[in-house]
C-alpha cells in the first residue's frame, strides 16, 4: 500500500533551504520514493494554515517510509534543515 510523507514548511534561510533542498533527492533513491510536489502556499481556503511551502514524496509503503527517516543519509540532513526550515513532517498511508 503506497505512503506519503507530507511536509508543511516555513523557510527560516533561503540559502540552506536551497542546500537541503538540493541534497534530499539522493536520500530517496535507495527507497523507490518519488518526489510528488514542491510548491508554494496560493492561498488557504478553509481554516488555518501558517505554512509557506509544503512537499508531497510517495514511497511504496509505510516500512518504506520508516526506512528513509530513520536512514543515515536523511539522518545527516536533520542540522541543516532545522537551520533552513521550521517544517512538520506527517506520514500517511492510501
Amino acid at each position: 500500500m503506497p505512503a506519503y510523507v507530507i511536509g508543511h514548511i516555513t523557510v527560516k534561510d533561503p540559502e540552506k533551504w536551497a542546500e537541503y533542498r538540493r541534497r534530499v533527492p539522493a536520500t530517496l533513491e535507495a527507497w523507490r520514493a518519488e518526489l510528488v510536489l514542491r510548491g508554494r502556499r496560493v492561498g488557504v481556503l478553509s481554516g488555518e494554515h501558517r505554512y509557506d511551502n509544503a512537499v508531497v514524496i510517495r514511497f511504496p509503503d509505510a516500512a518504506a517510509v520508516a526506512g528513509w527517516y530513520g536512514s543515515p543519509a536523511y539522518q545527516a540532513l536533520i542540522p541543516l534543515r532545522e537551520q533552513a526550515a521550521e517544517m512538520v513532517l506527517i506520514s500517511y498511508e492510501s
